[in-house]
């Protein structure tokens, strides 16, 4: 049986994981509800853990303090279960699919025409669809690592049902959620996933593949 996490870990992982959101942004990358969200939120605020910034463009944000917090939280976490070396394993299968991942993308945003790479208007249905079968032979090789995953810490386990949800959605028309960044398309639920790997395992983007 996985590993869950607690509550305050879950809603600081959330927002790592956001950046900056409102607690329904919070709530969705992790998996619980705005109404179990917005509490944690709020205290972590008056702990100075986190800021909230209003406008219109507002949300939480972890503050230095609180990220400090947060990793530490995450390689407790990770010690307690007794995971680390299955997670680190199953990252580096994953890192391995990334670059195919951003070579997709790309080809679905630009492609070549007359020698010259231009954007992809998305008017020519064949070349789409063969993006996306693309994407889903991807998508059929990520599949297992995000089930391991699931069984390693519970709240990597949303990550297999959003990206196929995203893909389903790809497929039947809607090209938003392919590689848009304000709705929670394949692209965006990736980035989330590997993320989401680099702050448990307290790896640091930049020094990605140096060990």
């Amino acid at each position: 049986m996985s590993t869950p996490s607690d509550p305050r870990t879950l809603v600081m992982h959330g927002l790592r994981l956001k950046g900056f959101a409102e607690a329904a942004g919070v709530a969705e990358a992790v998996g619980v509800t705005e109404a179990e969200a917005k509490p944690a939120l709020d205290q972590l605020v008056a702990e100075s853990l986190a800021t909230y910034r209003s406008g219109r463009i507002s949300g939480f944000t972890l503050t230095p303090a609180g990220r400090a917090e947060h990793l530490s939280r995450l390689a407790a976490e990770l010690d307690e279960a007794g995971v680390r070396d299955a997670l680190h394993a199953a990252y580096q299968r994953f890192l391995g699919l990334n670059t195919e991942l951003l070579t997709v993308c790309t080809a679905w945003q630009l492609r070549e025409v007359n020698g010259e790479s231009t954007p992809n208007d998305h008017t020519d249905a064949v070349y789409d669809a063969e993006v996306v079968e693309q994407l889903a032979q991807l998508h059929a090789r990520v599949e297992p690592i995000g089930e391991e995953l699931a069984t390693l810490l519970a709240r990597f386990a949303g990550y297999g049902p959003r990206l196929s949800f995203a893909l389903a959605q790809v497929r039947s028309g809607d090209v938003d959620f392919f590689t848009k960044p304000m709705v929670p398309s394949y692209h965006t639920v990736w980035f989330e996933l590997h993320e989401d790997l680099l702050a448990t395992l307290g790896i640091e983007r930049g020094s990605e593949g140096a060990s």
